[in-house]
């Protein structure tokens, strides 16, 4: 099955997609995910069964935490293909396999996969339809797509030191989605993706909507922090300066500052 996914000829541009595993940054970017985003994820997948034997596909594994995960409850005899653009080392599980693969372009088997699972990936992909077509075509029937995505238009301050800080975040927030948007991303496509599953052709459409705090301590108002050394080329591009940048740095570990996250949608569809 793995054999069948051909390595990425050409991996797209560099820099086509802003949060690059190659960065020094990508590290922490990783860790907050997962500590925000696992839980979600995870619920969902025990929710919608994952047992021994099933055979698996990750897109867009990251740091491989969901990918890792399910290779434990798919064993024994069962597969985890993990991919990404630019893939990470993985730790070592049975029937775990790690591939370069471009998603858009690269080929992906047919009806060979029990479950697919996809988390922040179809948004920042202006091709977005058409690989949720490729992924409805990787499913065998009856096998179940979870998809995870937010709604990064969604992300409204509750309590700030003063009106300048609450001005400052929301530029920032406002330049982090031309940012994106000039990729071809769709920040605000977790909205809109339990409808598209279904015009995929996907039956027993379901979806969870959560939103979480920007508090202190927590992964979602660390990875802001992250963002703005991450993102910091692409923010400056977008009019935000050194300073403010540093101002923003000091503005989330203020415990007067508390914001929404963005909402977070977890979808799932079946093939029929």
């Amino acid at each position: 099955m793995a054999g069948a996914v051909r390595a990425a000829g050409a991996v797209r541009a560099a820099g086509s997609y802003l949060f690059d595993n190659g960065s020094a940054h990508a590290a922490g970017q990783h860790r907050c995910l997962a500590a925000w985003l696992d839980p979600v994820s995870l619920g969902a997948l025990r929710a919608g069964g994952v047992g021994p034997g099933m055979r698996c596909l990750d897109v867009g594994t990251g740091a491989g935490s969901v990918a890792l995960w399910l290779a434990d409850r798919v064993a024994p005899g069962g597969s985890v293909l993990a991919t990404d653009l630019a893939p990470l080392p993985l730790p070592a599980r049975p029937g775990l396999t790690v591939r370069q693969h471009d998603v858009v372009r690269d080929e992906l088997p047919e009806a060979a996969f029990d479950l697919v699972h996809v988390r922040l990936v179809l948004s920042h992909l202006p091709e977005r339809e058409a690989v949720l077509a490729r992924l409805f075509a990787a499913l065998r029937p009856g096998g179940v797509l979870h998809l995870l995505e937010f709604d990064a238009e969604y992300a409204p301050v509750l309590t700030a030191p003063d009106g300048r800080a609450r001005e400052l975040y929301e530029r920032y927030q406002q330049a982090k989605l031309r940012a994106f948007r000039a990729r071809g991303s769709h920040q605000g496509w977790g909205r809109e993706c339990a409808d598209a599953l279904t015009g995929a052709g996907f039956t027993g459409v379901a979806a969870q909507v959560r939103i979480d705090l920007l508090a202190p301590g927590t992964p979602q108002r660390e990875m802001q922090l992250h963002n703005t050394w991450h993102l910091r080329e692409a923010l400056l591009r977008e009019g935000l300066t050194e300073d403010e940048l540093a101002e923003l740095r000091g503005l989330f570990a203020d415990p007067r500052f508390l914001a929404c996250s963005n909402v977070v949608y977890a979808v799932r569809g079946r093939r029929p």
